[in-house]
Parts: C-alpha cells; sequence; structure tokens
C-alpha cells in the first residue's frame, strides 16, 4: 500500500451506480439510511457526465474512506461507470480505499466472467472501443467481484438488506482508525506527538484545557479533527463544535441569547439529536456534570462561544477541553495555559502536502519536480494554499500547469483568500489600514524601531497595531519576514479592490504596469500615499517627466526598482528609490515627510543630493553605493537620523565635519569603506551611538581621539582595518563598552594601558593581530570580561599574569573572529 493517502476524506461514502436502474428506489432508499445514521455519501448531481470521469470525480472517490458499488443490469452501459470502477480498483490497491459491492438483481459469477444479460450489455458498451479500455474495464469487474459483496437475489426484505448493509459501512467507518484514515496528512504524527504530550491523557485526576493556535489556513482545525478522531472513545461523551466566523456581534438580542443558541448548539451536537430546545442557561452544564468529557471547540473568535459552554470545574476528572483560534489573546484572556502554536511545515513536507493534492502521492509525477516546487513556494508552505492549489491543478497537463502559473503569482485562489480575509475582517479601521501598510509596502524592509518611527504620527499606536496583528496571527514576530507571501497578496488584492479601473485612486500602488500607466499617464490623486514599484522584470528603462508626481499630494512611500530610471527634464518632487543614477536632483527640494532614503546597491551613485530640508530623516541606506565619492555638508541637517549604512563605499574617502549634529544616531555601519583614511574629530559629538562597526575600512591609519566621548557605544568593531596601529588612550572613557572587535587589525603594536577601564567589555577580540606584541597587565581589571580571542597572534609571546583575575572568562582562544 502507498505510504500516505490521496487527499483529505472528505465524504464517508462514495456510491457509483447507474441511476436509471436503481436512483428512484434502492439507491433512494440507502441514501435515507445513510442519513439516519449521520454518514455523508459524494452527491454527483451537479456533475456533468459524459464518456470518462475528471479531476473532480477522481478527488471524490480518493477523497471517500468507503466506495459502494451498486451493479445493477444496465452498470456496464455507462463508460463512466466503467471509469469510475477502474478509479475504485485502483485507489483500493494502491491506498487501502475499503469497497462494498451490491450486487443487485445481478448474479455476481456474470459479473466476474461478464457473462449472462450483465455480460451482454457489457459487449455492447465495448463495441468501437479500444482494446486497453476494455482490458481495463474487464479486470475492474474480476476485482470487484471478489469483495465480499450483498447478493439481493439472497433478501426476501430490501429494506432489511439496506438497513444491514448501511449499519456495517458505519461499523466501518467507526473504527476506521488514524493509521489509515489520516495517513494523508503529510506530518500529523508530530503534530498528534505534541499535542498528547500537552492534553497529558494519561493525567486522569484533572481537567485540562489546550490551546490550538496558528495563522488562518496552517492546519488548526485538521489537527484538532484528528485529535478528536483518535482520542474520543476514552472518553463518556464528546463533542466537535465549530464555530463560524462571527466578525460582529451574533444578532440576537443581549448575551443571554447568545449563550442560549450556542449552548442549544452544543447540546444538540453531543446526543446527535437536531433542534433541541433548552429554557435557561445551564442545562447543557447540568447534562455532563461530572462525566469525562471531551470538547473541542474549533474556530472560537469571541470570549461568549467559551463563556456559553460547560465550565471546566463542573467536568468530571479527566476531562478536556481543546480550543482552536488565531487570536492568541482569546487564549490569555480565558487562562489557557497549554497551547500549541502550529509552525509552518518544512520545506520537504510541504512539497508532499502539496503533491497529495496535486498527483494523488507524495511526490510529484516525472517531469513535473520544478513546478511542483515552484507552486509550493508561491503557497508560502502555508497547507491550504498547497492544498487548494494542489486541488486546482490536479488532473492538468504541463502545458496547463505553466500557463497558470503567471496567474497564481499575483491572484489569490478564491477560497484562500476568504479564509485568510476572516482575521483581517475582525480587525478595527486603524488595524487593518496597518496592516495594509506592512502588506504593500514595508514588507520588504522589515518591521523594526524604524518602521515604528516612520508612522507613529500616523497610528495612535504603532507598536499595540502591531501586537494585535501577531495576536490575530496576521503577522510574526520576525522582523524580517514578518508577513506570509499569501497574506501579503491578500493585503494587495484589498487595496486593489478599493479601485479596481482606476489604480490612480487607491492607497498604495503595487502592480508595475498599473504603476506605469499613473505615472505616465499622471492620473495620480491624493488618494495614493504609497508606491511600490519593482519594474525590472517589465521593462528596461523608465522615463519620467518632472511632473509625474506631481498630483500626488499625499504621497509618503515611494521605493522603485526599475534597471534605469530617467527623468530628462528633471524630478519636481519627491525623489524614488534609484538604483543607476550617477545623481539624483540638483538643488533643494521640499524632503520634510522623507522618513527613510534607501539607495543601496546604487553602483553609478557618485553623489547624494542636497538634505538640509530632510529634517525627519530616520534611516539612510547606502550599502555597496561603490562611486560614491563624498557625503554632502547638508547630512547634518538630518538630525534625527537613527541609523546609517554606508557599507561598502569603497570610493568614500572622507566625512564631513557635520556629522557631529546627528545627535540622535545609534547605529553606524562603515564596514569595507576601503578608501576611508581617517574620521572627522567631531565624531565624538555623537553620543548616543551604541554600535560602531569599521569592519574591512583597511585604509584607516587611526581613530580621533575624541570617539572616548561615545559614552553609550557598546559595540566596536575595526576587524580588518589592516592600517590601524595603535588606539586612542581614549577608548577607556568608552565606560558601556560591551563588545570590542579588531581581528585582523594586522598592523595594530599595542593595546592602550586604559583598556583597563573598559570594565563592562564582555568580549575582546584580538584574532590574527599579528604585530601584537603584549597584552597590558589592565586586561586583568576586565572583571566581566567573558570572551578572549588571540588566536593567529603570531607576536604575542605570553598573557599577563593579571589574566587570572577575569574571574567571568568563559573562552579564551576558543575560534577567531
Amino acid at each position: 500500500m502507498d505510504s500516505s493517502l490521496s487527499c483529505n476524506k472528505i465524504h464517508h461514502v462514495f456510491p457509483s451506480f447507474r441511476g436509471e436502474d436503481v436512483r428512484r428506489n434502492f439507491l433512494s432508499h440507502i441514501q435515507k439510511e445513510f442519513r439516519r445514521k449521520g454518514i455523508t455519501p459524494f452527491i454527483d448531481n451537479e456533475i456533468r457526465r459524459g464518456d470518462s470521469i475528471g479531476p473532480e470525480l477522481i478527488k471524490a472517490i480518493r477523497g471517500s474512506k468507503i466506495a459502494v458499488v451498486l451493479l445493477s443490469r444496465n452498470y456496464a452501459s455507462s463508460k463512466w461507470c466503467l471509469e469510475e470502477l477502474v478509479e475504485i480498483v485502483k485507489c483500493k490497491k494502491k491506498f487501502g480505499l475499503t469497497v462494498f459491492a451490491i450486487f443487485y438483481e445481478v448474479d455476481p459469477s456474470h459479473v466476474k466472467k461478464l457473462t449472462g444479460e450483465f455480460g451482454a450489455v457489457f459487449e455492447k458498451t465495448c463495441e468501437g472501443m479500444k482494446k486497453e479500455d476494455i482490458g481495463r474495464w474487464r479486470q475492474a469487474f474480476e476485482e470487484v467481484a471478489t469483495v465480499a459483496g450483498y447478493d439481493s437475489n439472497n433478501w426476501d426484505n430490501e429494506a432489511a438488506m439496506i438497513e444491514e448493509i448501511v449499519t456495517e459501512i458505519s461499523k466501518r467507518l467507526i473504527s476506521y482508525t488514524p493509521s489509515s484514515g489520516f495517513k494523508d496528512l503529510i506530518g500529523m504524527g508530530a503534530h498528534m506527538e505534541k499535542m498528547k504530550k500537552l492534553l497529558c491523557l494519561d493525567c486522569v485526576d484533572e481537567t485540562r484545557k489546550v490551546g490550538i493556535s496558528g495563522p488562518s489556513g496552517i492546519g488548526k482545525s485538521t489537527i484538532a479533527r484528528v485529535l478528536h478522531s483518535q482520542i474520543s472513545d476514552g472518553f463518556e461523551l464528546s463533542v466537535f463544535m465549530k464555530f463560524k466566523p462571527s466578525y460582529e456581534r451574533p444578532i440576537c438580542s443581549d448575551d443571554y441569547d447568545v449563550k442560549l443558541q450556542l449552548e442549544q448548539q452544543f447540546l444538540s451536537q453531543l446526543i446527535n439529536q437536531e433542534d433541541i430546545k433548552i429554557r435557561h442557561l445551564g442545562t447543557a452544564q447540568d447534562f455532563v456534570m461530572g462525566r469525562k468529557v471531551l470538547i473541542v471547540l474549533d474556530g472560537v473568535d469571541q470570549l461568549v462561544q467559551v463563556h456559553a459552554m460547560p465550565k471546566a470545574a463542573c467536568l468530571g476528572p479527566g476531562s478536556r477541553i481543546i480550543i482552536t483560534t488565531q487570536d492568541q489573546k482569546l487564549l490569555k484572556a480565558i487562562q489557557i495555559k497549554y497551547i500549541y502554536n502550529v509552525g509552518f511545515p518544512p520545506d520537504d513536507k510541504a512539497v508532499q502536502i502539496f503533491c497529495i493534492h496535486a498527483f494523488g502521492q507524495d511526490s510529484p509525477d516525472d517531469g513535473f519536480e520544478k513546478l511542483a516546487w515552484e507552486v509550493t513556494r508561491l503557497a508560502g508552505r502555508l497547507p491550504l494554499g498547497l492544498r487548494v492549489m494542489g486541488s486546482h491543478l490536479l488532473g492538468m497537463s504541463k502545458q496547463e500547469w505553466k500557463a497558470e502559473l503567471p496567474r497564481l503569482r499575483v491572484c489569490l485562489d478564491g477560497e484562500i483568500g476568504r479564509t485568510l480575509k476572516f482575521s483581517y475582517d475582525s480587525l478595527n479601521v486603524e488595524d487593518k489600514d496597518l496592516f495594509l501598510h506592512i502588506a504593500c509596502f514595508f514588507i520588504d524592509e522589515g518591521i523594526d524601531h524604524t518602521f515604528e518611527d516612520t508612522l507613529r504620527h500616523k497610528f495612535s499606536n504603532v507598536k499595540q497595531g502591531l501586537r494585535v496583528l501577531v495576536q490575530k496571527s496576521l503577522i510574526s514576530e520576525d522582523i524580517f519576514s514578518p508577513m506570509h507571501k499569501l497574506l501579503v497578496q491578500l493585503g494587495r488584492e484589498i487595496v486593489r479592490n478599493q479601485s479596481i479601473y482606476d489604480p490612480g485612486k487607491r492607497q498604495f500602488l503595487v502592480y508595475p504596469m498599473e504603476i506605469y500607466e499613473v505615472l505616465t499617464d499622471q492620473t495620480g490623486s491624493k488618494s495614493v500615499i504609497g508606491i511600490n514599484l519593482n519594474f525590472s522584470s517589465i521593462v528596461d528603462e523608465l522615463i519620467l517627466n518632472e511632473r509625474a508626481f506631481k498630483g500626488m499630494y499625499n504621497l509618503q512611500f515611494l521605493r522603485f526598482a526599475p534597471k534605469r530610471l530617467h527623468f530628462p527634464q528633471g524630478l519636481s518632487y519627491l525623489p524614488p528609490k534609484l538604483s543607476m543614477l550617477e545623481k539624483l536632483w540638483e538643488g533643494i527640494h521640499p524632503l520634510i515627510n522623507l522618513k527613510v532614503m534607501d539607495l543601496a546597491y546604487s553602483r553609478n551613485l557618485k553623489v547624494l543630493p542636497n538634505l538640509s530640508t530632510a529634517t525627519n530623516l530616520l534611516e539612510l541606506k547606502l550599502n555597496d553605493c561603490s562611486s560614491l565619492i563624498e557625503l554632502p555638508s547638508s547630512m547634518g541637517n538630518a538630525t534625527n537620523i537613527q541609523n546609517c549604512t554606508i557599507f561598502g563605499c569603497s570610493s568614500l574617502v572622507e566625512l564631513p565635519s557635520s556629522i557631529r549634529n546627528l545627535i540622535n544616531l545609534q547605529k553606524w555601519e562603515l564596514g569595507k569603506c576601503s578608501s576611508l583614511v581617517e574620521f572627522p574629530s567631531t565624531i565624538g559629538n555623537i553620543i548616543n551611538l551604541q554600535k560602531l562597526d569599521f569592519f574591512g575600512c583597511s585604509s584607516l591609519v587611526e581613530l580621533p581621539s575624541s570617539i572616548g566621548n561615545m559614552i553609550n557605544l557598546h559595540e566596536l568593531d575595526l576587524r580588518g582595518c589592516s592600517s590601524l596601529v595603535e588606539l586612542p588612550s581614549s577608548i577607556g572613557d568608552l565606560i558601556n563598552l560591551q563588545v570590542l572587535v579588531l581581528g585582523w587589525c594586522s598592523s595594530l603594536v599595542e593595546i592602550p594601558l586604559s583598556i583597563g577601564n573598559n570594565i563592562n567589555l564582555k568580549q575582546l577580540n584580538l584574532g590574527w593581530c599579528s604585530s601584537l606584541v603584549e597584552l597590558p597587565s589592565s586586561i586583568g581589571n576586565l572583571i566581566h570580561l567573558q570572551e578572549l580571542y588571540i588566536r593567529g597572534c603570531s607576536s604575542l609571546v605570553e598573557l599577563p599574569s593579571s589574566i587570572g583575575n577575569n574571574i567571568n572568562l568563559q573562552i579564551l582562544d576558543d575560534r577567531s573572529s
């Protein structure tokens, strides 16, 4: 048997039958008995029949626990029925599908040997058909005729026969163990192991509540259902209660009516009896009082849904309550200690999940390997996306797959979109807006303190808004990759729906061709607050006139990444992110709203524009601007800058003295500025700086003595400063310094005695300082030193005896930088 089943089992029974023989009599009676027993059969009324079965029917067969083949006189007259039978027999062999055969007014031997009236019908159907098709059909009949079945000729009472058949099917369904029924659920074993550990089913003297949390589509409900199926037999009573999303208050007069309605629903499902009416609250609680009960509440999004249920304290010992929700705050509100946060499956498991639904097996068909991996990446490892996309592509040819990929890259499937939108719809107006800002613009930047500072004037409390989005599982706490790609698509589609036919009336512009239309036709309006443009895959050059942004009065966020951006007449408004220009604009422009200037990898950029009006700039990124020769003195006007990255600016020779005004700068990366020889003495004015990185500044000869004024500096990185001969004695004034990295400073001869004043230093890295002759005795004063690296210090003969005073030292020469 295959190691995994083909897809989730969504039907109890798949009936295969010839409608003209049985639909009005036997079939209608057995379906009535199915309903009475709570058995869900697949209904194919809406499927158009033809000569062959399509992907939808294949999916239904593979998605059923049991197949019932109702073999009647004219069953073999339908090519549709014959192909159904072939697929059923295939699933029996490959996936272990349980098959019931009912010989209705036909002789089983005639079916097996295809003789008699049944055989004559079959022979007529085979006229003009291919030999391979006839062979497949014959073999299928041989297989199904050997299945233990029911012969209607052996029964005097059809009703009694139907009752026995359905009773046996019901027994099979009850004993349908998860070991076979859920093999198709990749990774479910690991989920079960973690959940059972949290449930502690062996703790029979206590009642425990366990939460299952995670984003929409991650598989919370599936985990809860599988768990319920596996452990419910160990309880006196059990119920699986699924709530529909309720973004607004349920339509009832007050909380009492809401709770009464929910309690009726709970009791009805618990005892499997419809239309129960109760007159007062507490009826269900009285019913389960003191009994060992398993209660699963799936999709909880309001506290009233939990408060309407029996209290845990009233249940008998060994009872368990399981609650699935996207709202982590809700679990805290009801004081659930044990919570399982469902994570995304690893890449290999994600591909298997996708393949189960796309191919009916846990690996791709030959030739589909790359396509399968690509679609898996598009789904972002979200199980719902993997399932829906796989089902959508089921049965398609390779060419059809390739034709679908462009649409899948930009369009969100309806079922996925509706599911993911549940949490978004439950947000208030401001939190919805924050979600859209992240999805449409800041997803590329990540979410850190700069993000919060950038938006603090737009939102009442950015930090609280982010907290809500995390609690609703709409973003993660990973600042570099905060939002799942399908949620990004959701946000962008919500914005697109603000004005489908007029992009200029939307809040954000993210689709390249629509941005091109708006900017070239100047159709932008005050609605647009952000443009996130990546034209690299659409055009090589974008030519705009100086009025391209003229009508966008509220434009606050702008990101450009075309291969070449050209303004023949200059630019009269906010500048874009450019990557191929030598300069941006001439003169002074109003930049009062500019928060982030990201010019990273602009390798042809030689000069920065005048920044004298950029007084609210918080972050400046100049990574790998290898042609940049100098920074403007006007940079000193950007006094609110907190982060400055000038990494890899290999042509930069000096810094302006005006940097003394950057009093709010906290993090400054100057690594690999290999032409930089010295720093202005005014650098010491930047007293709030916490991290200073000179990594790879190979031409740097000395540091100014004013560096000692940076009393808030926590980390100083001088790795690879191979021309640096000595450190200023003022380095001992850095009383809060915790990390000092001097690895590969091959010209460094000595460490100043004042190093002993850095009593908070925890890490000192001197690896491969090959000219270093000795360490000062004051190193013993570094009572908090935990790590000392001296590997590669070939001129260092011995350590000072004072090293013994470093009582907190944990690593000595364990590795090099």
